[in-house]
């Protein structure tokens, strides 16, 4: 299969993104405000937080003697977990859920809360995916590998026929062998990917480690001892594959959908040279959805707005929906498309039939 361990964009004239940036930044200027969140931001934090804690307590320590609605609370701490991902541990990982960088570590180390690794995360979503979005070989975010095929450079089996009727039943499964296999993999292999991993610290591999025993401590081990074993592994399981299927549908939709450019790999080859300037990679890699729906932006931290935050990354996700025109009339100017679906039933049958068509092509 050809691959590909280096890529770079034609950025000697970034007419496009210096031109874009340049708003962007008077936007903020002009308007006298941060990039970084605001009050609205910390207020939906606490929200997220005490909510946790109190669907945990109650599920732990003042179980429901009725099992339905043991069931329900733990579906919704499946979609706790998940909005503080996208809300709490994404920003603060970009260094945009505040302006003072210790809150943004304090954030981004939320996800060691969900049993995960932000030194892992930090590698493997802002610095491979965010440069290389849709490479082979380079966007570790798109490797799903053997069991689904994304793009028609990937390897093909008989299986990735049918892949647009299974792959939702293993989204709702990434979240646990995230927490449980690939996470470790990363770290035993020292790879990401086909890209070496930097070397750990003695305090990263402390977080590591010790954030993986206190998660097992907090959510399997306390539990099994109040509540006892079968009972916590069926909360479990639930309140998991809630977070991983909504954490996936949610990224799935920025990238992998009809009309989301892959760059075509012919030949192995360690260097792929693309045309454009990585500003225009993005927008032809990324695309938007449910924009208009204020629940959908609010709940998964303005992801629906994923071509803004992979030009802007270290840009709040509150602002987006201000900075989402100046693009959009930017793109227009400079003749780019701009990829959007209005709905998110739409953005994911789109995924879907994607899938059907790359698991059916050569």
């Amino acid at each position: 299969m050809p691959t590909v361990s280096k890529a770079t964009f034609n950025n000697k004239n970034s007419f496009f993104f210096d031109a874009l940036k340049k708003k962007i930044d008077h936007y903020f200027s002009e308007n006298k405000i941060k990039q970084s969140g605001n009050l609205k931001l910390y207020y939906k934090a606490i929200i997220l937080v005490t909510t946790l804690v109190a669907l945990y307590v109650v599920l732990v320590f003042f179980t429901p003697q009725n099992d339905y609605i043991s069931l329900a609370l733990c579906f919704l701490l499946g979609i706790n977990f998940a909005a503080i991902g996208f809300n709490l541990m994404h920003d603060g990982g970009h260094g945009s859920f505040s302006s003072k960088p210790w809150v943004n570590k304090m954030m981004a180390h939320s996800l060691e809360l969900m049993g995960g690794s932000s030194f892992m995360w930090n590698l493997k979503h802002n610095q491979n995916h965010h440069t290389f979005t849709n490479i082979e070989g380079m966007d570790d975010d798109i490797d799903i590998k053997p069991f689904i095929r994304v793009s028609q450079d990937q390897p093909k089996k008989w299986y990735h026929r049918f892949q647009h009727i299974y792959s939702s039943f293993l989204y709702a499964l990434t979240y646990i062998l995230w927490v449980f296999w690939l996470d470790y993999r990363k770290y035993f292999s020292g790879k990401i990917g086909e890209i070496k991993i930097k070397k750990m610290s003695l305090k990263d591999q402390i977080i590591f480690w010790g954030s993986k025993v206190i998660y097992l401590i907090l959510f399997l081990v306390i539990p099994i001892l109040k509540v006892g074993l079968w009972d916590t592994l069926i909360g479990y399981t639930l309140a998991a594959m809630v977070t991983g299927f909504v954490i996936s549908v949610v990224f799935q939709l920025a990238h992998i959908v009809e009309g989301a450019y892959f760059p075509e790999i012919t030949e192995d080859t360690p260097l792929l040279k693309i045309e454009t300037e990585w500003a225009i990679h993005q927008l032809r890699s990324t695309a938007n959805f449910a924009t208009k729906n204020k629940f959908v932006s609010w709940f998964i931290g303005g992801l629906n707005y994923q071509v803004e935050h992979h030009l802007f990354p270290k840009v709040c996700h509150i602002h987006y929906p201000k900075i989402n025109k100046i693009v959009q009339e930017t793109c227009k100017e400079h003749n780019i498309t701009y990829l959007e679906f209005p709905t998110v039933f739409s953005a994911y049958k789109s995924h879907l039939t994607h899938l059907k068509q790359v698991g059916r092509a050569a």
